[in-house]
């Protein structure tokens, strides 16, 4: 009868410790790429709502403009740079507080929605073509962004049923006027934007 080594039983244990050590190392792999999953999944749920979050506050800055216009005077701004300083005020009048950056593109380019038949911008939009993860429960002013294909369909536009920031205020009119009560009257609701391009915050100085 023929004898196995002794060594045989060692050798088996040695397999089956290699073997363990290669499903631990798999598991511990897809492990470690459902947690960048995960990661990238809510960096990028933090990058929505903050384009959000700075769409608001451009559109809060269009309706400032627009109240905050003297008679004869566009109600729309021709770049973004007019709403950090008001052209058509003789003293320092700022609707927003700076050109913020598209926290999905990493870049301070914006796509322009302007009037039709003029040069007055309406509305902003990021340039990522990319699907939002987010496609419903949006607040009540974005309530037109349900179900949109494209970062680029969040069209951020001037509201024009909010109460108008109290820093923008014009003067009252006279008795019976609109705007008498001292609550500026609020502007013409623009149409339906006719086009839309891209621009830059060096586009914007050579105009």
């Amino acid at each position: 009868m023929r004898r196995l080594p002794a060594n045989v039983p060692a050798r088996r244990q040695r397999g089956f410790t290699y073997l363990g050590l290669i499903i631990l190392v798999a598991i511990l792999g897809l492990v470690g790429a459902a947690g960048l999953k995960m990661g990238s999944l809510l960096q990028r749920q933090a990058a929505e709502q903050e384009l959000l979050d700075i769409g608001a506050q451009f559109s809060d800055a269009l309706y400032s403009y627009a109240v905050a216009t003297p008679a004869g005077q566009p109600q729309q701004p021709s770049s973004l740079a007019d709403l950090l300083r008001d052209p058509r005020s003789p003293q320092v009048r700022r609707h927003l507080r700076k050109l913020f950056v598209d926290p999905v593109t990493g870049r301070a380019e914006w796509g322009l929605l302007f009037q039709p038949g003029s040069h007055g911008i309406i509305g902003v939009h990021s340039l990522s073509q990319a699907a939002p993860l987010k496609v419903g429960n949006f607040e009540a002013r974005f309530t037109g962004f349900e179900g949109k294909a494209h970062l680029s369909d969040w069209q951020f536009m001037m509201p024009t049923q909010l109460a108008p920031p109290a820093a923008a205020a014009a003067d009252p009119g006279p008795a019976g006027a609109p705007g008498s009560d001292g609550t500026p009257a609020a502007p013409d609701v623009p149409s339906p934007p006719l086009f839309s391009r891209p621009i830059s915050p060096t586009q914007e100085t050579e105009r």
